[in-house]
């Protein structure tokens, strides 16, 4: 007989082994994909020969290897976004690079045992474009639009062993403003769980009560399945149990809780701090299900005349506008790489996203909850009417719908959210058919989720204030049109205005053009803009003017620049000349390098370190005597500046016109050679700060700087490592142009380099670039074996450089 204690011990092993059993076992499937481009009759069969089909990992974007050509979708057309009324040719509109056409994935999937009580689902999280998906030669799902996620459940597809799986995409000319991307350029997961579980995306979790003292958690649970008992544990960042409850009534399949969570943690961009509710399903005393989901506490408002609250208080946001692709990495989603983006961002004091103008990726959602971001989750670039021939307005009318409806329980639980986004400057905003598809996308979001008010990018400010379009919107964007802030805040009845895309200013990094003054649509021989942060578009205007308007006019609630960083295609004002193929409007750029801007928004948006830059470099061969304006992007009010030694004046911050208020210049400086030095002062008068540029001499030695020295061994992690060149006194060279190799070996491998000029047409992929502007950024990737990982570069006669990497079992 056996004894009590050792009946004790069976049970709890039992029971481990049964709650191992019931969790549902999510597989992200990377690996072991078969692609090829192009048109094959018998692609989806399970015979189907794929063997000299190219090996990839998922996510891949097939385009991003080009190469770059002219003749890549080329559109002529007019874009009415930009005023433009009469057709030119557009070559680098789209990035051109070779995304058009059709490609077809395979995989062999590999299940883990599945029983007869047990369902399978596909989930994918992002397809460019019209996924059309196959199990064993059967047609088992379909998706129009790229952005989107969906699933299917494969579960009666599915055999005993050899399942092959296969994904037709096609990507349409004329299909997008962008680059788009192609591929399975987002994760694909496989989901195995028992019938009687938590839907897919079936957990809402909403915060209604938050006090000093405690907080009201509202989870809503829908579950398959009768006779359940449903266990919510609310566990702290340190993984402790705060709160539990335990529903066995049900309603309708969904179970509805308040769960109160005493002394509550507040998420907040300065405090991210994040809760996680583990749910778990009982049939009887056997686990069923269990499903971890992280959420935040927190609340938000926007009201007349006080603008958009979080937790109580009263903020304006301080955001960007970011498109999907990752630059050298194309439309490939990498954590790496988003994780960069976003440290980037908050060190210039960025505390929001918009994504544009499209749904975000689950990835940079979740970075986004960890590192303290507030999100404006938009939809899309299109309704009913057309912008490009072959856009989203095709489905429009069968699948908007849907297509919210995803985007709604897929993120909903995302504390980051603060609003969506139902469409950015679509031509519907004339009209009263406009004013209809504006409500009735509206309340599509609200009926998914009540808690979070709808925007709408509008750039047809004076036709939404005539038709009702912006008047019934939840908050009224407004994409550029500073000067009609005022007009649009009288005729619209919320009592606030939301820049939901502002400045559109041209640069290009560490270039500089004379003379130097406020210019629209500025073009020059060598197709780059100036780095003085004097250029913009016809339709929009320069950073400082924004600037005014959030720090006058309370009822501005923020912003979001138009762009964080640079992006494949739009090379606005070189849309129609060649080669130009990326954008200038980042305030970094492709590569992730920050422009003058940079400092700039820093000066105002990060609060808790100064800022103090000098610009333009220091070295202009032919230009000694010529007159070279100097400015100081600063935190400080005042500034003097020094050149070799001698004073060159004291400027101080003033209201004489938007740049004096918020830049320190001199606009007479005559060039020498030698040191520009600049001492800005604290609020006394005393000195507080120093930074100077030094006329470098000839190129000598390259030097790397690893954006992290110890990357995960996971076979995707990246170090982006910033290449520059300094002279032997050890000053940049700002204009350094040398042609460059690089070579990596160890437990890594070269990824990709981009050296952040718009007009480069050398491959991301190809590992070797010329330096622009004195720098460029090579791309690290580490294998699955941890261990050294030694990158090597050398070329133009340049004192080569090594720099040590370690990757690590995470």
């Amino acid at each position: 007989m056996f004894k009590p204690k050792v009946i004790l011990i069976l049970s709890l092993l039992l029971s481990v082994y049964f709650q191992g059993l019931a969790q549902r076992n999510q597989i992200v499937l990377n690996d072991g994909w078969k692609f090829s481009k192009g048109t094959f009759a018998d692609a989806a069969a399970p015979g189907f020969d794929d063997s000299k089909w190219q090996s990839v990992r998922v996510p891949h974007d097939w385009a991003i290897s080009g190469p770059f050509d002219k003749e890549i979708d080329k559109q002529v057309t007019a874009i009415t976004q930009n005023g433009e009324t009469k057709p030119t040719e557009k070559t680098g509109r789209t990035g051109a690079l070779p995304y058009i056409g059709e490609g077809w994935y395979r995989k062999k999937l590999i299940l883990p045992a599945v029983t007869s009580t047990q369902k399978v689902l596909l989930q994918i999280d992002g397809a460019m474009s019209e996924p059309r998906v196959y199990l064993n030669g059967k047609q088992v799902g379909q998706w129009n639009y790229g952005y989107n996620y969906f699933y299917i459940d494969i579960t009666h597809g599915l055999k005993s062993k050899d399942n092959v799986l296969a994904i037709h995409l096609n990507n349409k000319p004329k299909s997008s403003r962008w680059y788009p991307g192609a591929g399975l350029y987002r994760n694909v997961h496989l989901i195995v769980k028992e019938e009687k579980s938590i839907d897919q995306w079936g957990i809402t979790i909403t915060t209604p009560v938050v006090e000093k003292g405690f907080a009201k958690v509202n989870v809503k649970t829908k579950l398959t399945g009768s006779n359940l008992r449903l266990v919510n544990q609310v566990l702290d960042s340190s993984g402790k149990q705060v709160a539990v409850d335990t529903t066995k009534s049900f309603f309708g399949q969904e179970a509805d809780q308040n769960i109160r969570v005493s002394e509550p943690r507040l998420w907040s961009p300065e405090n991210p701090y994040l809760y996680t509710l583990v749910s778990t399903v009982y049939d009887g005393d056997q686990v069923k299900d269990i499903v971890k989901t992280r959420f935040g506490i927190r609340t938000i408002s926007f009201k007349a005349n006080q603008g958009f609250s979080l937790n109580g208080q009263v903020r304006k946001f301080k955001g960007v506008c970011l498109h999907h692709d990752l630059g050298p990495l194309g439309a490939a989603i990498n954590v790496a790489a988003l994780r960069r983006q976003l440290t980037i961002l908050k060190d210039m004091g960025c505390d929001a996203i918009r994504s544009s103008h499209n749904m975000p990726s689950p990835e940079q959602l979740e970075l986004c909850d960890e590192m303290g971001f507030m999100f404006l989750a938009e939809s899309f670039d299109e309704w009913a009417k057309a912008k490009v021939e072959n856009g989203y307005h095709l489905y429009f009318d069968t699948d908007a719908e849907k297509d919210i409806v995803n985007l709604v329980q897929a993120n909903k639980n995302h504390p980051s959210i603060v609003m969506w986004s139902s469409g950015n400057e679509v031509p519907d905003q004339f009209g009263a058919e406009g004013v209809k598809r504006a409500k009735w996308l509206q309340e599509i979001f609200h009926r998914e989720d009540p808690t979070r008010p709808v925007t709408v990018g509008m750039d047809q400010v004076k036709a939404t204030m005539q038709s009702g379009f912006g008047a019934l919107l939840d908050i009224p964007g407004l994409n550029y049109r500073v000067h009609l802030y005022e007009e649009a805040n009288k005729a619209f009845p919320q009592g606030f205005i939301l820049g939901s895309e502002t400045a559109s200013t041209v640069s290009s990094r560490g270039v500089y053009k004379f003379p130097v003054v406020k210019a629209k649509d500025k073009q020059y021989d060598d197709f780059q803009s100036s780095s003085y942060d004097m250029e913009y578009c016809s339709w929009s205007n320069l950073p400082d003017d924004d600037f005014v308007m959030q720090d006058d006019k309370p009822w501005v609630i923020g912003e979001f620049v138009w762009t964080g960083f640079d992006y494949l295609g739009e090379p606005t004002p070189y849309d129609n000349s060649w080669p130009s193929r990326s954008s200038y409007f980042g305030i970094s750029d492709l590569a992730g390098l920050p422009k003058d801007r940079f400092y700039l928004y820093r000066s105002r948006w990060n609060k808790t370190k100064p800022t103090l830059h000098l610009l333009p470099h220091w070295n202009w061969e032919n230009r000694t005597g010529d007159t070279t304006p100097v400015f100081v992007y600063t935190s400080y009010d005042s500034a003097e500046l020094f050149l070799n030694g001698k004073s060159l004046g004291i400027r101080k911050k003033d209201k004489k016109s938007p740049q004096n208020r918020y830049r320190l210049m001199w606009m007479d400086v005559k060039y020498q050679p030698g040191t520009l030095k600049v001492v800005a002062f604290d609020a006394q008068g005393k000195p507080a700060a120093e930074e100077k540029i030094v006329t470098a001499g000839k190129p000598y030695k390259i030097v790397l700087t690893p954006d992290r020295s110890v990357i995960d061994a996971d076979g995707k992690d990246l170090s982006f490592v910033t290449v520059s060149v300094i002279d032997k006194d050890g000053n940049l060279c700002p204009t350094a142009s040398q042609q460059l190799k690089f070579y990596v070996s160890g437990n890594g491998k070269f990824k990709a380099v981009c050296n952040g000029d718009a007009t480069s047409l050398e491959s991301f992929e190809k590992p070797t670039m010329k330096l622009f502007s004195g720098k460029l950024v090579v791309l690290v990737e580490s294998t699955v074996n941890p261990g050294k990982i030694k990158l090597n570069v050398n070329g133009g006669g340049l004192k080569a450089a090594q720099t040590e990497i370690i990757s690590k079992v995470k």
